[in-house]
């Protein structure tokens, strides 16, 4: 097949265009033709391809220069060409595609689940000279489709009834095929008209003038393409609603003393039910470390690819052949369901004894099923290591593979071991197939359950993984292991955090590409329309800790741009390295902080030196002080070792990781000693510095640095993009997030604009979510009553109500907050069940502590909070349903 491609687009000298043939399978290009150009304007490249009539190709256009690719299309939805005519040649005149305005209506959140519309193939037509429109019209709402009217008689004449039905043969794009040589006239006049399938709906028309198409000639036997600009419907922009839980808080009358795949589907049924259009949840891939409770934090995944496998809902398998042992485990399920909090490790414990039951009896014929061959085809690239991970971590009853006799690595020969059915190690680690192909199929169904009722599921992408995971196992050249990631202080903990995981070597992920990102998304995609991007701050720069700290205060941002002395002198700070760089200990800083005991932490932890003091070799480190302190719990020696801490990170500057000449200023040291010590000239030297260097040296960098990665990520899939964007944000992260589309995170009571206490509603940008609280965060019972000082002045100047506030918060304050919340301009107004909860006393768990689900500043909390509710109680309680439904409704969310 002949086929040429004419494109319209201004380079500048050196460059040139070429086109991408992709795989919209693979998402990747297969192969790249260069085009030619007279003019540095007009470009053209001619195809000849091995296609047919009834064939199709996607591709797209890029910008190179010396075979380097300087700019690409928006790469989300690509061009399509559909070969439907009978024609010998093929000529489309197209236009570059950069990322529109409303991108999120193309993500799969929009035309998979709100709009619910299903692309189909282009009928074949015979037509001597034929001619394609096509057209994106992203506007369209389920039930509606896209004709073209106009003044020929073969567009209708204008009469709706007789209007050209078109096709939406791609994500949000019409096409529509004419018989040319049939056309009358040359200069015809014409619209797009979006049309009901209900009975008695109205047409809705483009509200701009009539375009007029220009029918050039074309020869026999050959075919034209036009793309035409996007259609220009009357819609307001578009806002739902939704809850946000994890999984693992689910309860219904039949799960396992934990939420499962099963009450995710429950759940799906209470959002249709109450006109919520979106769930979100929090990380569902497994994070079994130790085989304990500390494995129930979400965001330590083992597995950026396995799921969890306490979310299997056993309801969805077959029952136990042996009937006493499926006995035992229905009564421990009600047992385990009746507990008002998730018992993780009786739970987990349970539910593999069960599995592993079940894959007794039943594997032989699982594993030999087309449906388990498929699923292992296409998913033993993670699938393998993931196993044999598994399979090693419980033989050597820890998953830290550094403490592995053997197998540090996963080499070629044992991954082809581990996937061959004829081996002793696939029967090993096979089990693990089995629980892989199970969750995967119930959380695919639970997906596809929710785009039938009309609901999205939003996703989390944890920042990190654990450096005891596949990933750190298997392909650690993208890791940098020895630092960890966390966050500077801020309002969850005045000490940072440190997460433990290690850091990305994103030197290393660009050279291929960001492929290890764009598997994660791809995998994610298949189970999710939308995604929450967690610290979103850590693609421009992350808080990396050294190995040896406990706390996040001797962290630095990486990448950034260190100081050199130089540097640091020209601020009138004279640099004075070992009185900067080292712990800043004296007898005055002792007395301070150790009172009586200051004696027994100089004889014990200190050697003198000179006027001041240093930690012995034995204590230098957070994590030596940390291991001398281990088992010790009392509260005096929970501050004698708090102290040492302090001790360690009092520093006024840190050296850079990788450059021993540079220097950062230390985050947050103002309330330290060495800063105290400081005249006071030297300390308004150093705030200009450090002013300067946490919010205006490192923005241009951090810009670019985030424009390298993000592009690649959020393109990689169609799902919509969110981003929490909490914390200290630097000035780029806007502009960053606004040239892509990403939908920030507002919380009314954290406002970004750092000249308000708390944020204005109305003032939030529409591509935002918004909420009350996150699963970080106190709930807004809590809230209220923590400081209720705050408390007061958001009752009178926000929700403008006179008098004293009201404790604990009453129902009818909690639904005058959601209200008001609903009624914002963001796009997403997110709250979390027991916020919804909240606003009916009946309804709501009587103590508002028991609802908070993580505390931040706790890294050893324990996440098992469960709603107190069952679904089926949720599902009856019509009172409440129906208030909900009506605060969305009355907002005008859909």
């Amino acid at each position: 097949m002949n086929i040429e491609l004419r494109l319209s687009y201004r380079t500048k000298y050196g460059e040139t265009l070429v086109v991408d043939i992709t795989d919209s399978t693979a998402k990747k290009a297969v192969s790249r033709h260069a085009m030619s150009t007279l003019d540095g304007y007009n470009w053209a490249c001619k195809l000849d391809m091995p296609l047919s009539q009834g064939d199709s190709f996607e591709y797209h256009y890029a910008v190179v220069c010396d075979e380097k690719v300087l700019r690409t299309e928006w790469l989300v939805t690509p061009h399509r060409l559909d070969l439907a005519a009978k024609a010998d040649c093929y000529r489309v005149e197209d236009s570059w595609i950069d990322m529109p305005e409303d991108a999120h209506l193309y993500s799969s959140a929009f035309t998979d689940a709100v709009a619910g519309q299903q692309v189909t193939a282009c009928p074949q037509v015979d037509f001597s000279k034929a001619l394609c429109l096509k057209v994106r019209a992203p506007q369209l709402s389920k039930g509606q489709r896209l004709a073209l009217i106009g003044s020929d008689a073969s567009l209708g004449a204008w009469d709706v009834a007789d209007a050209l039905p078109m096709t939406e043969h791609s994500a949000n794009e019409w096409v529509a095929w004419l018989d040319a040589s049939a056309l009358a006239g040359n200069d015809i006049e014409f619209k797009f008209v979006a049309l009901s399938e209900e009975k008695d709906g109205m047409p809705m028309w483009e509200t701009c003038f009539n375009r007029t198409l220009f029918v050039p000639e074309i020869e026999d036997g050959c075919a034209l393409v036009l793309t035409l600009s996007q259609s220009a419907m009357p819609v307001c922009p578009w806002r739902g609603a939704g809850t946000v839980i994890p999984v693992f808080s689910l309860r219904s009358e039949g799960s396992f003393g934990v939420g499962d795949f099963g009450d995710l589907k429950m759940l799906v049924d209470w959002a249709a039910k109450t006109h919520q259009s979106i769930i979100q949840v929090l990380p569902i891939n497994d994070t079994t470390i130790t085989h304990t409770w500390q494995d129930s934090y979400p965001y330590n995944s083992i597995s950026i690819f396995a799921l969890h496998p306490q979310y299997t809902d056993l309801r969805q398998l077959p029952r136990l052949g042996d009937a006493e042992r499926q006995k035992h485990y229905d009564e421990l399920a009600k047992e385990l369901n009746a507990l008002p909090q998730i018992d993780y490790e009786r739970v987990n414990e349970a539910k593999i004894s069960f599995l592993k039951e079940l894959f007794a009896e039943t594997s032989k014929k699982v594993l030999k099923s087309k449906e388990f061959g498929t699923f292992f085809d296409a998913n033993k690239d993670w699938l393998v290591p993931y196993a044999a991970f598994c399979h090693f971590r419980d033989m050597y009853g820890t998953a830290q593979f550094n403490e592995w006799p053997d197998h540090h690595s996963l080499s070629d020969e044992e991954r082809e071991e581990f996937a061959n059915p004829a081996t002793r190690m696939y029967a090993e680690a096979s089990f693990w197939y089995f629980v892989q192909f199970n969750l995967d199929k119930q959380m695919r169904a639970a997906h596809e359950y929710a785009l039938a009722k009309g609901v999205i599921l939003k996703g989390d992408i944890p920042i990190g993984i654990s450096r005891e995971s596949v990933e750190a196992w298997v392909e650690p050249k993208y890791f940098n292991l020895n630092g960890q990631a966390g966050a500077p202080p801020d309002a969850f903990s005045t000490n940072g955090q440190n997460w433990g995981f290690p850091t990305y070597n994103w030197e290393e992920m660009m050279k291929d590409g960001c492929s290890w990102w764009v598997r994660r998304f791809s995998k994610m995609a298949q189970y999710f329309d939308a995604y929450r991007i967690d610290h979103v701050l850590g693609f421009f720069r992350i808080w990396e800790i050294p190995i040896n700290a406990v706390h996040g205060l001797l962290g630095q941002f990486s990448p950034s741009q260190g100081m050199t002395r130089e540097e640091i002198e020209s601020y009138g700070l004279w640099f004075q390295e070992d009185l900067f760089t080292k712990p800043f200990i004296t007898d005055w800083v002792l007395e301070r902080m150790f009172n009586e005991r200051a004696q027994h932490v100089k004889e014990m932890y200190l050697n003198r030196c000179g006027d001041r003091y240093e930690m012995k070799p034995e204590y230098d480190t957070q994590r030596k002080i940390e291991a001398a302190f281990h088992g010790k719990t009392s509260v005096e020696e929970t501050n004698l070792r708090n102290g040492l801490y302090a001790l360690i990170s009092d520093v006024l500057f840190l050296r850079d990781h990788k450059d021993a000449n540079l220097y950062h200023p230390r985050i947050a040291v103002q309330t330290d000693f060495i800063y105290e010590s400081l005249w006071d000239c030297d300390k308004a030297a150093f705030n200009r510095l450090y002013n300067d260097y946490f919010y205006r040296r490192n923005n241009d960098f951090w810009y670019h640095e985030a424009m390298k990665k993000l592009p690649k990520l959020t393109q990689a899939t169609r799902m919509l993009v969110c981003a929490e964007d909490l914390g200290m944000v630097p000035e780029c992260v806007a502009p960053v997030m606004n040239e892509l589309k990403i939908l920030s995170l507002e919380i009314q009571s954290m406002p970004k604009d750092p000249a308000v206490e708390f944020g204005y509603l109305s003032r939030n940008p529409y591509r935002s979510v918004c909420t009350i609280s996150t699963h970080d965060m106190s709930t807004l019972r809590q809230w209220w009553d923590e400081d209720t000082e705050r408390a007061q002045k958001f009752y009178n100047t926000m929700l403008q109500h006179g008098g004293a506030a009201p404790h604990p918060l009453p129902g009818w304050l909690a639904n005058d907050i959601v209200a008001r919340h609903l009624h914002s301009s963001s796009m997403l107004c997110l709250l979390s069940l027991q916020d919804w909860l909240a606003i009916d006393e009946g309804q709501r768990l009587a103590d508002a502590d028991a609802e908070r689900i993580n505390i931040p500043a706790n890294p050893r909390h324990y996440w098992r909070y469960r709603m107190h509710l069952t679904l089926e109680q949720l599902m009856a309680a019509e009172e409440f349903n129906n208030r909900i439904s009506s605060l969305i409704m009355v907002s005008g969310r859909q």
